[in-house]
């Protein structure tokens, strides 16, 4: 048996307000010195292992997925704030659920979206001011929220509920960040009433929520929108999605659906910015193929130059950019041994990063996915593996592609900042994300 390399709880709160601002350095540092996986003592009974081997990755997320459950950062802390939906249940519920949701994210049913999809876009963009730099974020942030808003309830929906609702996914991430690195406060936050505030705001969420749902089968309109669909889905049993769980799903939906895709957008700008001739090329490709067709689904299909530069922009930076799992039995894999209840984190990051894996692993190279991502299937994560890999992965790159056309087609973009900078929350956020626009 290997035994595994340690980093002492005195190192980790020795570097904890480090860890609290960007944890990824202290972890490429301990990746660095003690090799691909180490063990990481945060409290008296409590230890993580930090792992970047992809094959392990693969290992658990794949080939010995029955035996790894997601850890409760998932399946208790996130609870709190989005409920036990498809994201964050575990086993014969997840299993339920995941069936039943699954339809509605097929390329055939995601061809109806595509026309709000695409509203919500333009009308986004229609907020960049030219020749004066400006950060790109905010607006990339609420379009992401706004297509997900347009896909979920199409038709009328009120701006002042769904801006609260987009104010009270973000306030819940923050809060869950501050309760999963500094748990040493966590009595502070529930006596100090920070943790029941975060709470209150999450039941307000909910009956927005609820509010729309009764607003929906009241009008007993179809608008072949997500909401439609997942209220006329059916249990093998015959049976409906109950209200309650219903919401959840929404609640994961806006939290998952809409912060990844804006990080993952800003990043790709940002590259974009410093590297112009890819944007040229995608020009080209979309002017090429808008003269072809004139239907949204296979011009989407059919952008293959944009959709390397995305994949390379989610290798460099991807969203979600740690992946969690503990072992239900005991497990052995490369002579390491893990006893059960073992907190497993995937560093995607350092993955996706790896020198041994990667030719240039820092250098912006989107024709290394020229082939299509699926020769790196074993080494690459940005939307996880296995069967719990994210269900609307491809909701996402049809609405990155959409966005990067369309804003590509009307600007060249510049970069105003000197190195693209990063705030590792729940999902990687970028940082400062200043441009400036110049019409074709």
């Amino acid at each position: 048996m290997k035994k595994i390399p340690e980093v002492s709880r005195l190192k980790f709160i020795k570097h904890s307000l480090e860890i609290l601002k960007n944890p990824l350095p202290f972890h490429n540092r301990n990746f660095t010195e003690k090799g691909d996986i180490f063990k990481l003592n945060v409290g008296f009974n409590t230890s993580v292992y930090f792992c970047r081997d992809a094959a392990f990755a693969e290992y658990v997320l794949q080939k010995n997925q029955k035996n790894y459950v997601k850890s409760k950062i998932q399946t208790e802390d996130l609870v709190k704030y989005v409920g036990e939906g498809l994201l964050t249940s575990e086993g014969e519920k997840w299993k339920t659920q995941r069936k039943l949701i699954q339809p509605a994210f097929y390329k055939k049913q995601l061809g109806h979206l595509l026309t709000p999809m695409e509203a919500a876009i333009k009308n986004e963009f229609e907020r960049i001011k030219t020749n004066t730099p400006i950060n790109i974020f905010p607006i990339l942030n609420d379009l992401a929220f706004q297509t997900v808003v347009k896909s979920l309830f199409s038709g009328v929906t009120i701006e002042k509920d769904m801006n609260r609702l987009q104010f009270i996914t973000e306030s819940g991430q923050q809060m869950l960040v501050k309760e999963l690195r500094q748990p040493y406060l966590h009595w502070w936050f529930k006596m100090g009433g920070a943790l029941k505030r975060e709470l209150d705001l999450t039941l307000e969420a909910r009956e927005v929520i609820r509010n729309k749902i009764h607003q929906r089968k009241a009008s007993k309109e179809q608008n072949g929108d997500l909401l439609d669909m997942l209220l006329n889905s059916k249990y093998e049993d015959g049976n409906s999605m109950e209200e309650e769980q219903l919401i959840d799903e929404i609640l994961i939906l806006f939290t998952a659906g809409h912060e990844t895709t804006s990080n993952a957008l800003t990043f790709t700008f940002q590259l974009l910015a410093k590297h112009p001739k890819w944007q040229d090329t995608i020009f080209k490709e979309w002017q090429i193929l808008s003269s072809e067709s004139d239907d949204a689904m296979t011009r989407i299909m059919s952008s293959k130059i944009c959709q390397q530069v995305i994949e390379e922009s989610m290798r460099l930076y991807p969203p979600a950019y740690f992946i969690d799992r503990v072992n239900i039995e005991k497990d052995m894999f490369n002579n390491l041994e893990f006893e059960p209840g073992c907190n497993l984190l995937f560093s995607v990051y350092e993955i996706h990063r790896h020198p041994k894996l990667w030719d240039s692993p820092e250098a912006f190279l989107p024709e290394r996915f020229a082939e299509g991502e699926r020769q790196y299937s074993s080494q690459y994560f940005p939307f996880g593996a296995g069967p719990r890999k994210c269900i609307g992965n491809n909701f996402a790159m049809f609405e990155m592609i959409m966005a990067v056309t369309e804003l590509v087609s009307k600007f060249k973009i510049h970069p105003e900042f000197k190195k693209i900078e990063i705030t590792p929350l729940i999902t990687l956020k970028p940082k400062n994300a200043l441009l400036r626009f110049e019409k074709r």
